[in-house]
């Protein structure tokens, strides 16, 4: 069977979420701020992170890592959705949403897996301090911040390209941005291969969330009967586990509505719901951070300051 994408449009697809979206001009100011300052907030602890020689530690190296991924996942999105507003073009092509599918797809994995490293990474720090110089050295560190960037795309560049192979009977996508599961729907055959790739990576995500099941286990055993324990816990710990369950929770709705969303739901929601894994986490997570772990919150607050006085 023909695929639209060789017959019809010159291989452009619709982004059909793009139309609900009224007044348009509201929802440029809108997304434009949340861009920005995106970009500022996670910019800004990159910033301090790199400049301040105190701050390069293992900790705080995964943070920069996680907002590095931040500034990455959100250039999928924000410059094409933005010049959709300006323009009123809700057109994409082929290799187009497939980058952006690899972008957004790339960046989810991505933060999971230095999610997952920073919580191991706590266990260490918190359950067996005397041997975490040795365990998470300077080797170490690059080998986690590499394996943060090669795994996603490892195993999440197989998805895309069968993806890509699917013959296709239609050009509207009914999101905002294009993922895997769009192509899944428009599809002329079923999807299975797609299927069930999806759930190899379910279980390779079900592994890697054991590593934090483990670990917090045990944080929270070292925290039982050890005030200093606990201390460090709620200190350091306490930032990673609401930026965990923010990820989550922006994951599951994504994933959730991707798959079993219904076209009953009223245009805005279900805008909402597609958009919140790209802007919540990006957006919250540099607040966490600054605003939770002291060290960063000082150094942000010197170099305010520093500013002040020069201007």
């Amino acid at each position: 069977m023909t695929s639209v994408y060789n017959t019809s449009y010159n291989g452009m697809f619709i982004l059909a979420g793009v139309i609900d979206l009224e007044p348009k001009y509201v929802f440029l100011f809108l997304t434009l701020s949340v861009y920005i300052l995106i970009i500022f907030l996670n910019l800004s602890l990159i910033m301090v992170i790199i400049l301040e020689k105190s701050l390069h530690e293992p900790m705080y190296l995964f943070l920069c890592n996680l907002c590095l991924n931040e500034l990455y996942g959100t250039s999928g999105f924000y410059p094409k959705f933005i010049y959709d507003l300006f323009s009123s073009s809700y057109m994409i092509s082929y290799s187009g949403c497939m980058i952006q599918a690899v972008i957004i797809y790339t960046s989810f994995m991505c933060e999971f897996t230095t999610l997952v490293i920073m919580a191991y990474d706590r266990y260490v720090a918190i359950c067996k301090p005397l041997e975490y110089n040795s365990a998470v050295s300077t080797k170490t560190v690059t080998k986690a911040i590499l394996y943060t960037w090669s795994f996603p795309f490892i195993v999440g560049l197989p998805n895309v390209i069968l993806a890509s192979q699917l013959p296709l009977c239609g050009v509207h996508i009914d999101r905002l941005y294009c993922d895997n599961w769009s192509f899944a729907k428009l599809s002329c055959i079923p999807s299975n291969n797609i299927n069930v790739y999806g759930f190899t990576l379910l279980g390779i995500f079900m592994a890697h969330a054991l590593v934090i099941m483990f670990s917090y286990e045990r944080l929270l055993a070292a925290c039982k009967n050890s005030a200093e324990n606990k201390k460090k816990f709620i200190g350091t710990c306490g930032p990673h586990l609401l930026s965990l369950l923010n990820f989550t929770i922006a994951g599951l709705f994504d994933l959730l509505f991707s798959r079993y969303g219904s076209k009953d739901f009223p245009g805005h929601l279900r805008n909402a719901f597609q958009v919140e894994i790209l802007v919540i986490p990006p957006l919250l997570n540099p607040l966490i951070y600054g605003l939770r772990l002291s060290e960063i919150r000082k150094r942000l607050f010197q170099n305010y300051r520093k500013c002040m006085v020069q201007n």
